[in-house]
């Protein structure tokens, strides 16, 4: 029996390795120790748990006739593990073993002994796939092979199982892994018994059919007429609370409250207000319609939900009264209420967390999960009516129509007026982020997360996630809190927007597409949501899908001030240049907007030589960006076209822009951009002091050590003429150079491109020819980026440099055809055109 647990559960995916001895019963006690020390001896002697536990990643729990073993390093380790004790296990035909293996959430406990050991759900799930296997067998749940098939490897020993039966009618989806010299290639027999038993199902059901038939015929079939509790596939629309009090500070506040509090809850799921004001639109009624409990209900029938939950607020005497009704939305039936009073003002939120637990119960969901996920009411949101007000005006600005830049002043009175109040917090760096306000974005988030402790279960987790990516920086990390956060809270569309974010960086569009499609599919009315898959859809190549898409969420009166940056890219891939000029001239005057597609058009302006377009057009991003106090994103926008200059040749604007990058703030993608500019102009002293200090600053971004710093590094090497170095330096970038390091989504595969121009200058022109291939191989990636016109040169000198002359003089002459309109004095352009006419 385990110690009851604390309130502060940390929580973390572990990856674990479940094994026991196949009939180990059945043996005698010496025999049943003999197994078991020689499995002991076995595990203990792979090289996988050495490793693991001499980092200190390592966590074992022993079973009677076996184990688990927790791993807490990389998601391969319990495989690698298992493959090794397979291989072992040849020269021991005395014992039989099954092992499982799946990574989900895990905590740690301290038991009866007081000694440290875990539980959770990522342990269960693992000892219940290995329950489906027999001896030999290494199964593995769909969602750790899910991991392994994007490695070539493992791909050709993952088999396919379908699902499995286990205990308490919970089912898994399983993957038997297995090739020459390990696992075992036989269907394990809980799915060859649970075939035959199909048949016999097939006819039980029609059976069943059949009698309920004949009751109905004869009039003895009867079905209940009560209202019947939630479930957790349905849905609930929260109607405005009826106030009687006279008193405004309630109104919209309680409503927000009972949200948060109801929001904790796995079991429960709450229609978002941008779901809602689309469907008041589709009633013809204002988006900030007054959500009565007949509107409430209305709502909840046209977008299929099982009930509304309305609230009220009256004065007795000196008390205040809360009540709250879950109707049943078809049939206006009451599934469950609750009334409790508070003695005062200062009380009510409090009373009105202690009605919701209850109604959560009423509800359908059990005490296991009420007890599990229920923060006291002051510390899911605030204890301050006033702060809860403000921040819930600031929610329906960011929410409803993405406002992020008008929802900043609500969020910021909010943490005025309680300085503890984490949530408001999360939710200004939340706006800053996608306005490229990394610094501010970073100090909000740090302060949500010195806070956490005071919040729920379900905002810890949500504010860990956002503290790993715009914090740390550090993406794997980011990654897995991100997964601990979706496992746990499946139906919460801000873990699915994370996963995005993280996958794009990480530059798997695979999966950044399946989390973008996740989290529409939660919430089909937010324009953000749409925007993500559209993005997703353009990075692989789906331009048809993607503009499909936005067709049919306009149809449904979805829409995002930041479609038309996405929109803007689709075109320049179909080479409409009127759709451009169409979605440029769209996102004019809207502050967060306007500066980033005038930086998008000053990337086509560069994309196509015309440079003194792109400066100028750089100057009005920067100045659009300050009046819409981006501070940071004005640097940024300096940064990146000091680099474009670099790269082109032109030393004097490169150095120029990025001094005057780094002069504004010391932004993360400023001074990385600005380091790459000045390393590959030759200024070593400048390029050194900001490799120094955002090496310093951001020791864990992976995008920073990964990306930047290495490309910085190389820059260097190739201004004072050591290619081998340049190529040596950008060996780190490999895993992650696909990714887009920005919130634009305008820098992604630089590290391709200047690993190509360092085997160039090695006169390695296969090599070259390879990477400068890449680029064109993703140009739904690289969009509207210089690098992608610059490729076409690139091929050109490396195909020279090998003596192919016909497809160098073809490359040289699709690079000329890009900048046909380019600037004449662009030095990389001069030196091309010299080059092109020595060619044989």
């Amino acid at each position: 029996m385990l110690s009851e647990q604390s309130s502060d559960v940390k929580f973390e995916i572990g990856h674990v390795l479940f094994i026991d001895i196949v009939g180990y019963s059945k043996g005698l006690i010496n025999e049943q120790s003999d197994l078991l020390q020689k499995l002991k001896e076995i595990v203990r002697g792979t090289e996988q748990s050495r490793i693991a536990e001499a980092e200190g990643k390592l966590l074992r729990l022993p079973t009677g006739d076996g184990g688990a073993l927790v791993f807490r390093n990389t998601p391969e380790a319990p495989v690698l593990c298992a493959l090794e004790i397979s291989k072992a296990l040849k020269n021991h035909s005395e014992l039989k073993v099954r092992m499982g293996i799946h990574s989900g959430p895990v905590n740690e406990i301290t038991d009866l002994n007081e000694q440290a050991n875990i539980a959770g759900a990522g342990i269960n799930i693992a000892q219940r796939v290995m329950d489906c296997g027999d001896a030999g067998h290494i199964l593995l749940s769909k969602h750790v092979a899910d991991d392994l098939e994007h490695y070539p490897r493992w791909q050709p020993h993952l088999h396919d199982l379908g699902e499995c039966e286990v205990k308490h009618g919970f089912r898994v989806c399983l993957v038997n892994l297995y090739a020459d010299g390990f696992g075992n290639p036989a269907v394990p027999e809980k799915f060859r018994k649970a075939k035959a038993a199909q048949i016999a199902k097939l006819w039980k059901i029609a059976a069943g059919i059949m009698v309920i038939i004949v009751l109905v015929a004869g009039g003895l079939y009867y079905h209940s007429g009560e209202s019947k509790p939630l479930t957790d596939k349905d849905t609930i629309v929260l109607a405005d609370f009826t106030n009687t009090t006279g008193d405004p500070v309630f109104d919209g506040t309680l409503r927000q409250g009972l949200g948060s509090e109801l929001e904790q809850s796995p079991f429960l799921s709450l229609i978002s207000d941008q779901r809602i004001a689309q469907t008041l639109a589709l009633m013809s009624q204002p988006k900030d319609a007054r959500l009565t409990p007949e509107v409430a209900r209305q709502v909840g029938q046209r977008i299929g939900s099982a009930a509304s939950i309305e609230g009220s607020i009256s004065m007795l005497g000196r008390e205040y009264v809360v009540g709250l009704k879950a109707v049943n939305c078809r049939t206006g039936d009451l599934l469950a209420q609750e009334q409790v009073t508070a003695n005062g003002k200062e009380q009510v939120l409090k009373a009105l967390g202690q009605a919701a637990s209850s109604l959560r119960r009423k509800l359908g969901e059990s005490l296991a999960s009420i007890q599990k996920y229920d923060a006291l009411p002051e510390d899911v949101t605030t204890p301050s009516l006033e702060a809860l007000q403000a921040y819930s005006l600031g929610i329906k600005a960011f929410d409803v129509t993405n406002d992020f830049v008008a929802a900043i002043p609500f969020f910021q009175r909010a943490s005025t007026l309680d300085p503890n109040f984490a949530m408001a917090y999360l939710r200004l760096a939340e706006c800053y982020q996608p306005q490229g306000e990394l610094t501010v974005a970073a100090e909000n988030a740090r302060k949500a997360y010195q806070l956490r402790e005071r919040t729920s279960d379900r905002e810890k987790l949500h504010i860990s996630a956002f503290y790993e990516y715009v914090v740390t920086g550090n993406l794997e990390a980011a990654r897995r809190a991100c997964d601990l956060f979706a496992q746990t809270y499946s139906r919460d569309e801000d873990a699915q927007l994370y996963l995005w974010l993280v996958y794009t960086g990480l530059g798997d569009y695979e999966k950044a597409h399946r989390a973008a499609q996740d989290a529409f599919r939660i919430n089909s009315a937010s324009g953000n949501n749409l925007v993500n898959v559209m993005y997703a859809d353009q990075w692989l190549s789906r331009v048809a899908e993607a503009k499909s898409a936005l067709q049919d969420a306009r149809t449904h009166n979805v829409d995002s001030p930041w479609v038309a940056l996405v929109v803007y890219m689709l075109d320049f891939l179909q080479h409409d240049a009127v759709g451009m000029e169409q979605q440029a001239s769209a996102a004019m005057g809207i502050p967060g907007v306007e500066d980033q597609m005038l930086f998008l058009e000053s990337e086509t302006a560069a994309c196509g030589g015309e440079f003194t377009k792109a400066r100028e057009l750089t100057r009005r991003a920067v100045d659009s960006a300050r009046r819409a106090q981006e501070k940071e994103t004005a640097a940024e926008y300096l940064g990146h076209n000091g680099l474009r200059e670099a790269i082109v040749g032109s030393s004097a604007v490169a150095k120029e822009d990025s001094q005057s990058a780094i002069a504004e703030i010391n932004g993360k993608n400023a001074e990385g951009f600005s380091a790459i500019a000045f390393a590959l102009t030759g200024d070593a002293a400048n390029a050194n002091r900001l490799i120094d200090d955002v090496g310093k600053r951001f020791s864990q971004d992976t995008i920073v050590q990964s990306e930047y710093l290495p490309m910085a590094r190389a820059g260097l090497a190739l201004t004072t003429g050591n290619a081998a170095n340049a190529v040596g330096a950008l060996t780190v970038a490999s895993p992650y150079e696909l990714g887009h390091t920005n919130n634009d989504f305008t820098f992604a595969l630089y590290p391709v491109y200047l690993r190509g121009e360092a085997y160039l200058a090695a006169k390695n022109a296969s090599a070259a020819i390879t990477e400068f291939q890449k680029i064109l191989d993703h140009a739904s990636i690289v969009g509207n980026e210089p690098i992608g016109a610059l490729a076409h040169l690139g091929l050109g000198r490396a195909y020279a440099l090998s003596g192919d002359l016909a497809k160098a003089k073809s490359a040289y002459q699709d690079f000329f055809a890009l900048w046909k309109n380019a600037d004449p004095d662009v030095p990389i352009l001069k030196e091309a055109k010299t080059e092109y006419a020595k060619l044989p």
